[in-house]
Protein backbone atom coordinates (compact mmCIF):
# COMPACT_ATOMS: atom_id res chain seq x y z
CA UNK A 1 0.00 0.00 0.00
CA UNK A 2 2.84 2.42 0.83
CA UNK A 3 4.36 1.91 -2.60
CA UNK A 4 1.01 2.56 -4.26
CA UNK A 5 0.52 5.79 -2.34
CA UNK A 6 3.97 7.09 -3.24
CA UNK A 7 4.08 6.00 -6.87
CA UNK A 8 3.37 8.79 -9.40
CA UNK A 9 1.70 6.20 -11.63
CA UNK A 10 -0.63 4.92 -8.91
CA UNK A 11 -4.36 5.36 -8.98
CA UNK A 12 -4.15 7.17 -5.62
CA UNK A 13 -1.78 9.76 -7.03
CA UNK A 14 -3.98 10.21 -10.08
CA UNK A 15 -7.04 10.77 -7.90
CA UNK A 16 -5.08 13.32 -5.85
CA UNK A 17 -4.11 15.17 -9.02
CA UNK A 18 -7.77 15.19 -10.10
CA UNK A 19 -8.68 16.92 -6.84
CA UNK A 20 -6.50 19.91 -7.78
CA UNK A 21 -8.72 20.53 -10.76
CA UNK A 22 -11.85 20.57 -8.62
CA UNK A 23 -14.58 23.01 -9.67
CA UNK A 24 -14.61 26.51 -8.15
CA UNK A 25 -15.50 26.44 -4.47
CA UNK A 26 -14.88 22.72 -4.06
CA UNK A 27 -12.31 21.59 -1.48
CA UNK A 28 -8.87 21.00 -3.06
CA UNK A 29 -8.47 17.82 -1.02
CA UNK A 30 -10.75 14.97 0.05
CA UNK A 31 -12.63 15.05 3.37
CA UNK A 32 -9.98 12.94 5.11
CA UNK A 33 -7.33 15.45 4.10
CA UNK A 34 -9.36 18.36 5.43
CA UNK A 35 -9.92 16.47 8.68
CA UNK A 36 -6.17 15.97 8.95
CA UNK A 37 -5.55 19.70 8.49
CA UNK A 38 -8.14 20.56 11.13
CA UNK A 39 -6.51 18.13 13.57
CA UNK A 40 -3.00 19.44 12.90
CA UNK A 41 -4.04 23.04 13.58
CA UNK A 42 -6.53 22.32 16.38
CA UNK A 43 -4.01 23.60 18.95
CA UNK A 44 -3.29 26.82 17.07
CA UNK A 45 -4.34 29.55 19.57
CA UNK A 46 -6.62 31.53 17.32
CA UNK A 47 -8.41 31.46 13.99
CA UNK A 48 -6.49 31.39 10.70
CA UNK A 49 -7.83 31.24 7.19
CA UNK A 50 -6.62 29.05 4.33
CA UNK A 51 -7.56 29.73 0.72
CA UNK A 52 -6.76 28.06 -2.58
CA UNK A 53 -8.52 29.51 -5.60
CA UNK A 54 -12.21 29.83 -4.77
CA UNK A 55 -12.02 27.41 -1.85
CA UNK A 56 -11.47 28.63 1.71
CA UNK A 57 -11.64 27.31 5.25
CA UNK A 58 -10.69 28.35 8.78
CA UNK A 59 -8.44 26.43 11.15
CA UNK A 60 -7.44 26.76 14.78
CA UNK A 61 -8.81 26.59 18.31
CA UNK A 62 -11.26 29.43 17.58
CA UNK A 63 -11.96 28.59 13.94
CA UNK A 64 -15.62 29.47 14.50
CA UNK A 65 -14.54 33.12 14.81
CA UNK A 66 -13.29 35.44 12.01
CA UNK A 67 -9.74 34.68 10.97
CA UNK A 68 -6.95 37.00 12.10
CA UNK A 69 -5.18 36.33 8.81
CA UNK A 70 -5.50 34.14 5.75
CA UNK A 71 -2.80 32.15 4.00
CA UNK A 72 -3.47 32.29 0.26
CA UNK A 73 -1.94 29.30 -1.54
CA UNK A 74 -0.78 30.38 -4.98
CA UNK A 75 1.03 27.05 -5.40
CA UNK A 76 -0.91 23.94 -4.24
CA UNK A 77 2.33 22.21 -3.22
CA UNK A 78 3.22 24.99 -0.79
CA UNK A 79 1.02 23.60 1.98
CA UNK A 80 2.53 20.15 1.66
CA UNK A 81 6.03 21.68 1.76
CA UNK A 82 5.19 23.52 4.99
CA UNK A 83 3.53 20.62 6.77
CA UNK A 84 5.92 17.85 5.80
CA UNK A 85 8.97 19.92 6.64
CA UNK A 86 7.42 21.67 9.68
CA UNK A 87 10.20 24.20 9.18
CA UNK A 88 9.28 27.88 9.61
CA UNK A 89 12.02 28.75 7.11
CA UNK A 90 9.92 27.01 4.45
CA UNK A 91 7.05 29.29 5.40
CA UNK A 92 9.30 32.32 4.95
CA UNK A 93 10.68 31.08 1.64
CA UNK A 94 7.23 30.21 0.32
CA UNK A 95 6.10 33.73 1.15
CA UNK A 96 8.84 35.70 -0.52
CA UNK A 97 8.99 33.44 -3.58
CA UNK A 98 5.25 34.05 -4.07
CA UNK A 99 4.00 30.53 -3.36
CA UNK A 100 1.83 31.94 -0.58
CA UNK A 101 0.43 35.36 0.26
CA UNK A 102 -0.76 36.68 3.59
CA UNK A 103 -3.97 38.67 3.95
CA UNK A 104 -4.89 40.33 7.23
CA UNK A 105 -2.62 40.63 10.28
CA UNK A 106 0.88 39.94 8.96
CA UNK A 107 2.40 39.92 12.46
CA UNK A 108 -0.09 37.27 13.60
CA UNK A 109 0.74 35.13 10.57
CA UNK A 110 4.42 35.18 11.46
CA UNK A 111 3.61 33.66 14.84
CA UNK A 112 2.95 30.41 12.95
CA UNK A 113 6.70 29.90 13.36
CA UNK A 114 5.98 28.87 16.94
CA UNK A 115 3.27 26.38 15.88
CA UNK A 116 4.78 24.62 12.86
CA UNK A 117 7.64 22.84 14.70
CA UNK A 118 5.15 21.49 17.25
CA UNK A 119 3.05 19.67 14.63
CA UNK A 120 3.01 15.92 15.28
CA UNK A 121 2.86 13.85 12.10
CA UNK A 122 2.62 10.07 12.15
CA UNK A 123 3.88 8.10 9.16
CA UNK A 124 0.30 7.61 8.03
CA UNK A 125 -0.24 11.38 8.27
CA UNK A 126 2.85 11.97 6.16
CA UNK A 127 1.64 9.51 3.52
CA UNK A 128 -1.74 11.19 3.38
CA UNK A 129 -0.09 14.56 2.93
CA UNK A 130 2.19 13.14 0.25
CA UNK A 131 -0.73 12.30 -2.03
CA UNK A 132 -3.66 14.39 -0.85
CA UNK A 133 -1.76 17.61 -0.63
CA UNK A 134 -0.46 16.91 -4.01
CA UNK A 135 2.15 16.26 -6.61
CA UNK A 136 5.95 16.45 -6.47
CA UNK A 137 7.42 19.42 -4.64
CA UNK A 138 9.21 21.71 -7.10
CA UNK A 139 12.84 22.65 -6.47
CA UNK A 140 13.58 25.76 -4.42
CA UNK A 141 13.51 28.95 -6.49
CA UNK A 142 15.23 31.29 -4.06
CA UNK A 143 18.87 30.63 -4.94
CA UNK A 144 19.45 34.06 -6.40
CA UNK A 145 18.12 35.69 -3.22
CA UNK A 146 20.54 33.98 -0.87
CA UNK A 147 23.75 35.56 0.32
CA UNK A 148 27.13 33.94 0.09
CA UNK A 149 28.13 32.73 3.52
CA UNK A 150 30.62 34.64 5.67
CA UNK A 151 33.15 32.28 7.23
CA UNK A 152 36.12 34.21 8.59
CA UNK A 153 34.90 37.83 8.59
CA UNK A 154 37.83 38.95 6.49
CA UNK A 155 37.85 42.50 5.15
CA UNK A 156 36.68 41.27 1.74
CA UNK A 157 33.91 39.11 3.22
CA UNK A 158 32.64 41.90 5.45
CA UNK A 159 32.64 44.42 2.60
CA UNK A 160 30.72 42.01 0.35
CA UNK A 161 28.23 41.30 3.14
CA UNK A 162 27.63 45.01 3.74
CA UNK A 163 27.12 45.56 0.02
CA UNK A 164 24.59 42.68 -0.06
CA UNK A 165 22.39 44.45 2.48
CA UNK A 166 23.08 48.18 2.44
CA UNK A 167 23.80 48.68 -1.26
CA UNK A 168 20.39 47.38 -2.26
CA UNK A 169 19.10 50.88 -3.09
CA UNK A 170 19.34 54.20 -1.27
CA UNK A 171 15.95 55.15 -2.69
CA UNK A 172 14.38 51.96 -1.33
CA UNK A 173 15.57 52.69 2.21
CA UNK A 174 14.47 56.32 1.96
CA UNK A 175 10.87 55.16 1.41
CA UNK A 176 10.46 53.75 4.91
CA UNK A 177 13.17 55.32 7.06
CA UNK A 178 12.80 58.77 8.63
CA UNK A 179 14.03 61.84 6.68
CA UNK A 180 17.47 61.62 8.35
CA UNK A 181 17.70 57.95 7.21
CA UNK A 182 18.58 56.54 10.63
CA UNK A 183 18.67 52.75 10.22
CA UNK A 184 18.77 51.77 13.89
CA UNK A 185 16.57 51.75 16.98
CA UNK A 186 14.71 55.01 17.66
CA UNK A 187 14.18 56.45 21.16
CA UNK A 188 10.50 56.86 22.06
CA UNK A 189 9.90 59.26 24.91
CA UNK A 190 6.13 58.63 24.64
CA UNK A 191 4.01 55.90 23.05
CA UNK A 192 2.70 58.25 20.36
CA UNK A 193 5.99 59.89 19.38
CA UNK A 194 6.31 59.99 15.56
CA UNK A 195 9.20 58.03 14.04
CA UNK A 196 11.11 61.11 12.82
CA UNK A 197 10.96 62.72 16.27
CA UNK A 198 11.98 59.44 17.96
CA UNK A 199 15.01 59.14 15.69
CA UNK A 200 16.03 62.74 16.40
CA UNK A 201 15.71 61.97 20.11
CA UNK A 202 17.91 58.87 19.69
CA UNK A 203 20.65 60.86 17.97
CA UNK A 204 20.51 63.46 20.72
CA UNK A 205 20.45 60.78 23.44
CA UNK A 206 23.69 59.35 22.03
CA UNK A 207 25.33 62.78 21.92
CA UNK A 208 24.30 63.54 25.50
CA UNK A 209 25.63 60.22 26.77
CA UNK A 210 28.94 60.90 25.05
CA UNK A 211 29.05 64.38 26.64
CA UNK A 212 30.06 65.92 23.32
CA UNK A 213 31.70 69.34 23.55
CA UNK A 214 32.50 71.92 20.83
CA UNK A 215 35.82 71.23 19.14
CA UNK A 216 36.01 67.59 20.15
CA UNK A 217 36.70 64.91 17.55
CA UNK A 218 34.05 62.19 17.17
CA UNK A 219 34.46 58.91 15.26
CA UNK A 220 31.30 57.03 14.26
CA UNK A 221 32.08 53.44 13.24
CA UNK A 222 29.46 52.22 10.79
CA UNK A 223 28.05 55.66 10.07
CA UNK A 224 25.34 54.67 7.59
CA UNK A 225 24.06 57.65 5.64
CA UNK A 226 25.70 60.11 8.04
CA UNK A 227 22.81 61.03 10.33
CA UNK A 228 24.72 60.90 13.63
CA UNK A 229 27.89 62.67 12.48
CA UNK A 230 25.79 65.45 10.94
CA UNK A 231 23.63 65.79 14.06
CA UNK A 232 26.68 65.88 16.34
CA UNK A 233 28.41 68.51 14.21
CA UNK A 234 25.34 70.70 13.76
CA UNK A 235 24.06 70.63 17.37
CA UNK A 236 27.21 69.97 19.45
CA UNK A 237 29.95 71.67 17.45
CA UNK A 238 32.23 68.63 17.13
CA UNK A 239 34.44 67.65 14.23
CA UNK A 240 33.01 64.31 13.14
CA UNK A 241 34.38 61.44 11.06
CA UNK A 242 32.26 58.52 9.94
CA UNK A 243 33.42 55.27 8.37
CA UNK A 244 31.37 52.77 6.36
CA UNK A 245 31.95 49.79 4.04
CA UNK A 246 28.97 50.64 1.83
CA UNK A 247 29.82 52.59 -1.31
CA UNK A 248 26.21 53.68 -1.82
CA UNK A 249 25.95 54.92 1.75
CA UNK A 250 29.23 56.77 1.31
CA UNK A 251 28.07 58.55 -1.85
CA UNK A 252 24.74 59.67 -0.39
CA UNK A 253 26.27 60.67 2.96
CA UNK A 254 28.74 62.92 1.18
CA UNK A 255 25.93 64.49 -0.85
CA UNK A 256 23.92 65.16 2.31
CA UNK A 257 26.94 66.62 4.14
CA UNK A 258 27.63 68.98 1.22
CA UNK A 259 23.97 70.00 1.02
CA UNK A 260 24.04 70.85 4.75
CA UNK A 261 27.21 72.93 4.33
CA UNK A 262 29.15 70.73 6.77
CA UNK A 263 32.08 69.75 4.52
CA UNK A 264 34.70 71.37 6.75
CA UNK A 265 33.29 69.80 9.89
CA UNK A 266 32.13 66.33 8.84
CA UNK A 267 33.99 63.69 6.83
CA UNK A 268 32.89 60.21 5.77
CA UNK A 269 35.33 57.56 4.58
CA UNK A 270 35.17 54.10 3.06
CA UNK A 271 37.23 52.27 5.66
CA UNK A 272 37.29 49.03 7.67
CA UNK A 273 37.49 49.63 11.43
CA UNK A 274 40.67 47.55 11.53
CA UNK A 275 42.40 49.98 9.17
CA UNK A 276 41.34 53.24 10.84
CA UNK A 277 44.12 55.42 12.26
CA UNK A 278 44.32 58.42 14.58
CA UNK A 279 42.79 59.10 17.97
CA UNK A 280 39.44 60.59 18.91
CA UNK A 281 37.87 62.18 21.99
CA UNK A 282 34.66 60.22 21.59
CA UNK A 283 33.69 57.11 19.58
CA UNK A 284 30.23 55.80 18.74
CA UNK A 285 29.22 52.55 17.11
CA UNK A 286 25.51 52.19 16.37
CA UNK A 287 24.16 48.94 14.96
CA UNK A 288 27.58 47.94 13.63
CA UNK A 289 29.27 45.51 16.00
CA UNK A 290 26.69 42.85 15.04
CA UNK A 291 28.58 42.52 11.72
CA UNK A 292 32.12 41.91 12.96
CA UNK A 293 31.68 38.25 13.98
CA UNK A 294 31.86 36.90 17.52
CA UNK A 295 35.41 35.62 17.13
CA UNK A 296 36.44 39.13 16.02
CA UNK A 297 34.91 40.96 18.99
CA UNK A 298 38.26 41.10 20.84
CA UNK A 299 39.89 42.61 17.73
CA UNK A 300 36.99 45.03 17.31
CA UNK A 301 37.04 46.35 20.89
CA UNK A 302 40.84 46.44 20.91
CA UNK A 303 40.70 48.58 17.76
CA UNK A 304 38.24 50.97 19.40
CA UNK A 305 40.46 51.19 22.49
CA UNK A 306 43.45 52.02 20.27
CA UNK A 307 41.50 54.82 18.54
CA UNK A 308 40.12 56.36 21.76
CA UNK A 309 42.05 59.11 23.56
CA UNK A 310 42.71 58.79 27.31
CA UNK A 311 39.66 59.91 29.32
CA UNK A 312 37.56 59.59 26.15
CA UNK A 313 34.15 57.92 26.00
CA UNK A 314 32.93 55.06 23.80
CA UNK A 315 29.26 54.24 23.26
CA UNK A 316 28.36 50.86 21.74
CA UNK A 317 24.71 50.57 20.66
CA UNK A 318 23.81 47.11 19.39
CA UNK A 319 21.53 44.09 19.27
CA UNK A 320 21.99 41.09 21.55
CA UNK A 321 20.55 37.58 21.69
CA UNK A 322 18.97 35.64 24.53
CA UNK A 323 21.29 32.67 24.01
CA UNK A 324 25.05 32.23 24.28
CA UNK A 325 26.79 32.42 20.92
CA UNK A 326 25.31 32.34 17.44
CA UNK A 327 23.95 28.87 16.81
CA UNK A 328 21.66 27.45 14.17
CA UNK A 329 18.36 28.76 15.49
CA UNK A 330 15.62 29.66 13.02
CA UNK A 331 16.31 33.39 13.23
CA UNK A 332 20.06 32.80 12.79
CA UNK A 333 19.57 30.79 9.61
CA UNK A 334 17.11 33.23 8.09
CA UNK A 335 19.16 36.34 8.91
CA UNK A 336 22.42 34.90 7.55
CA UNK A 337 20.79 33.44 4.45
CA UNK A 338 18.68 36.36 3.29
CA UNK A 339 19.39 39.57 5.24
CA UNK A 340 22.74 39.92 7.05
CA UNK A 341 25.28 37.36 5.77
CA UNK A 342 27.79 38.42 8.42
CA UNK A 343 25.38 38.97 11.32
CA UNK A 344 26.22 37.27 14.62
CA UNK A 345 24.77 38.06 18.04
CA UNK A 346 25.56 37.08 21.62
CA UNK A 347 24.29 37.74 25.14
CA UNK A 348 24.80 41.25 26.48
CA UNK A 349 26.81 39.82 29.39
CA UNK A 350 29.23 38.13 26.99
CA UNK A 351 29.66 41.34 25.00
CA UNK A 352 30.42 43.30 28.17
CA UNK A 353 32.92 40.67 29.28
CA UNK A 354 34.85 41.07 26.00
CA UNK A 355 34.74 44.86 26.42
CA UNK A 356 36.23 44.58 29.89
CA UNK A 357 38.89 42.19 28.63
CA UNK A 358 39.79 44.89 26.08
CA UNK A 359 40.49 47.24 29.03
CA UNK A 360 37.24 49.21 28.97
CA UNK A 361 35.56 50.40 32.14
CA UNK A 362 31.76 50.22 31.83
CA UNK A 363 29.83 53.21 33.17
CA UNK A 364 26.26 52.81 31.96
CA UNK A 365 24.09 50.12 30.35
CA UNK A 366 20.59 50.88 29.05
CA UNK A 367 18.18 48.32 27.58
CA UNK A 368 15.98 49.59 24.75
CA UNK A 369 14.42 46.50 23.20
CA UNK A 370 10.83 47.81 23.31
CA UNK A 371 12.02 50.95 21.53
CA UNK A 372 13.31 48.77 18.71
CA UNK A 373 10.05 46.84 18.53
CA UNK A 374 8.19 50.13 18.03
CA UNK A 375 10.77 51.29 15.48
CA UNK A 376 10.41 48.11 13.43
CA UNK A 377 6.62 48.26 13.46
CA UNK A 378 6.84 51.85 12.22
CA UNK A 379 9.22 50.80 9.43
CA UNK A 380 6.96 47.92 8.38
CA UNK A 381 3.93 50.23 8.22
CA UNK A 382 5.81 52.74 6.07
CA UNK A 383 7.16 49.99 3.81
CA UNK A 384 3.69 48.52 3.31
CA UNK A 385 2.31 51.95 2.44
CA UNK A 386 5.10 52.40 -0.11
CA UNK A 387 4.77 48.93 -1.71
CA UNK A 388 4.15 50.12 -5.27
CA UNK A 389 6.92 52.71 -5.13
CA UNK A 390 9.30 50.19 -3.57
CA UNK A 391 8.95 47.99 -6.65
CA UNK A 392 10.59 50.76 -8.67
CA UNK A 393 13.85 49.99 -6.82
CA UNK A 394 13.67 46.31 -5.79
CA UNK A 395 11.74 43.28 -6.99
CA UNK A 396 8.76 41.77 -5.18
CA UNK A 397 10.90 39.06 -3.55
CA UNK A 398 13.24 41.58 -1.89
CA UNK A 399 10.29 43.70 -0.78
CA UNK A 400 8.84 40.60 0.91
CA UNK A 401 12.16 39.65 2.51
CA UNK A 402 12.50 43.08 4.12
CA UNK A 403 8.86 43.13 5.22
CA UNK A 404 9.14 39.69 6.78
CA UNK A 405 12.53 40.24 8.41
CA UNK A 406 11.47 43.51 10.06
CA UNK A 407 8.10 42.20 11.22
CA UNK A 408 9.64 39.01 12.62
CA UNK A 409 12.36 41.03 14.35
CA UNK A 410 9.72 43.25 15.97
CA UNK A 411 8.08 40.16 17.45
CA UNK A 412 11.43 38.87 18.74
CA UNK A 413 12.18 42.19 20.45
CA UNK A 414 8.70 42.12 22.01
CA UNK A 415 9.25 38.64 23.47
CA UNK A 416 12.81 39.34 24.59
CA UNK A 417 14.48 36.88 22.20
CA UNK A 418 16.40 39.91 20.95
CA UNK A 419 17.71 42.77 23.07
CA UNK A 420 19.12 46.22 22.36
CA UNK A 421 21.70 47.77 24.68
CA UNK A 422 23.61 51.03 24.78
CA UNK A 423 26.86 50.50 26.69
CA UNK A 424 28.89 53.56 27.70
CA UNK A 425 32.55 52.92 28.49
CA UNK A 426 35.97 54.53 28.78
CA UNK A 427 39.55 53.33 28.78
CA UNK A 428 40.56 51.73 32.06
CA UNK A 429 43.46 53.95 33.10
CA UNK A 430 43.27 54.14 36.87
CA UNK A 431 42.12 57.76 36.92
CA UNK A 432 38.78 59.42 37.74
CA UNK A 433 35.78 58.25 35.73
CA UNK A 434 35.02 60.71 32.86
CA UNK A 435 31.30 60.84 33.71
CA UNK A 436 29.29 62.70 36.39
CA UNK A 437 28.18 61.02 39.61
CA UNK A 438 24.60 60.62 38.37
CA UNK A 439 22.84 60.01 35.05
CA UNK A 440 20.97 63.30 35.28
CA UNK A 441 23.15 64.88 32.62
CA UNK A 442 21.66 62.54 30.01
CA UNK A 443 18.20 64.09 30.45
CA UNK A 444 18.68 67.71 31.45
CA UNK A 445 17.59 70.33 28.86
CA UNK A 446 20.46 71.82 26.87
Amino acid sequence: MDQELLSPESGAATRAADVIAAPPGAPPLPPAGLTLLQRLFSAYPGSMGLRLGHWATRLGRTAHQPAGFTLVLNDPTALRRLLLGRDPLRFAEAYFTGQIDVEGDFFAALQLKDHLPALTLSWSDRLRLAVRLLAPVPPATDGELRADGVRRHTRAENKAAIAFHYDLSNEFYALWLDPAMVYSCAYYETDDTPLARAQWAKLDHLCRKLRLQPGEELLDIGCGWGALVMHAARHYGVKATGITLSERQLALARERIAAAGLQGQVEVRLCDYRDMTGQFDKISSVGMFEHVGLKNLPTYFASVNRLLKPAGLFLNHGITHEEDGWGQALSSKFINRYVFPDGELDRASNVMRVMEQAQFELHDVEGLRMHYAKTLRAWVAKLEEAHDRALQYVDEAHYRIWRLYMAASALEFETGELGLYQILASKRDGGPAPVPLTRRYMYEPR
